[in-house]
């Protein structure tokens, strides 16, 4: 299958695939086959984390398809864990060692943790930035970043963010965040596009698929990607991989994506947590 996914440059002239491969709660022991088969459809983007637990078989899944190393962006996101300026360095590290590569394409803080290390994120941002300026890490980002927490960064630090990955999808547009990330050109990814699930039966979603003869998946995931958004959904079943990989060939007309967008619940609409209280940390 021909490749469609388009670039997006990032504020640091860096370019990345608009629509990747997500691999949250998937099992390591299924990491392999599924990236493998996301591969072999076209995906060239892969989005894992430490806390996944599954970068190895990330790694391993692009060396057995052949690809070499710079045909696949690859971003991985720090554990809660390890926010300690030198902690953050040895595990970015251990990240390294696990893929089996000198670098990653982009890599992020993957929650603020405003109630943990005496609020102090801004120190774990600032090793990010050594990791950008030594070539390790090609592009830095945030994700489940609040504005007040960007506009913290941004009068603390000198890098700006190239991403900020929070949960979006239509029952929670997540739009004072990406409006902050528009104006100062920090790009929106979308995790939890499709809201585990729950969107795909909701009346709107389904009478839109039927009237463009798609699942309703690929009409949330198109939504997704015209509101200019990078998205990356999961899955481990090949049809729903190349079905999800399918969402370059059709448009949504300016009606549809409103009524789409009119499914929003404000917070209400969350599946996942709160960034300003969000606490865990991995034992």
């Amino acid at each position: 299958m021909a490749r469609t996914i388009p670039d997006i440059t990032l504020n640091d002239g860096n370019t990345i695939p608009q629509l990747g491969f997500g691999v949250f709660q998937i099992e390591p022991k299924d990491t392999v086959a599924a990236v493998r088969k996301a591969l072999e459809v076209g995906y060239r983007h892969v989005d894992t984390a430490q806390m996944y637990g599954n970068e190895a078989e990330v790694g391993q899944a692009i060396r057995e398809a052949g690809l070499d190393r710079d045909e696949v962006f690859v971003t991985s996101k720090l554990n809660n864990a390890f926010h300690r300026p030198d902690d953050a360095r040895a595990a970015f590290e251990s990240t390294l060692s696990a893929l089996r590569t000198d670098h990653l394409d982009l890599f992020l803080i993957h929650w603020p943790l405003p109630t943990r290390y005496d609020g102090d994120f801004v120190s774990t941002w600032q090793v990010l930035e050594e990791f950008r300026r030594d070539g390790r890490a090609r592009s830095i980002g945030v994700s489940n970043f609040q504005v007040p927490h960007l506009e913290r960064l941004a009068a603390e630090t000198d890098v700006v963010p190239a991403v900020n990955q929070v949960e979006a999808h239509p029952y929670f547009g997540n739009e004072q965040v990406r409006a902050y990330g528009a104006a100062h050109d920090i790009r929106t990814e979308a995790w939890s596009p499709i809201a585990q699930g729950r969107v795909l039966t909701d009346p709107v979603i389904v009478d839109i698929a039927e009237q463009v003869g798609r699942t309703p998946a690929q009409v949330v995931l198109r939504w997704h990607v015209q509101r200019g958004d990078i998205v990356f959904p999961k899955s481990t079943t090949p049809q729903r991989i190349e079905e999800n990989f399918r969402i370059f060939d059709f448009t949504l007309d300016d009606a549809t994506m409103e009524r789409i967008t009119g499914l929003d619940r404000g917070p209400a609409g969350r599946q996942g947590s709160d960034p300003d209280t969000f606490d865990y940390i991995p034992a």
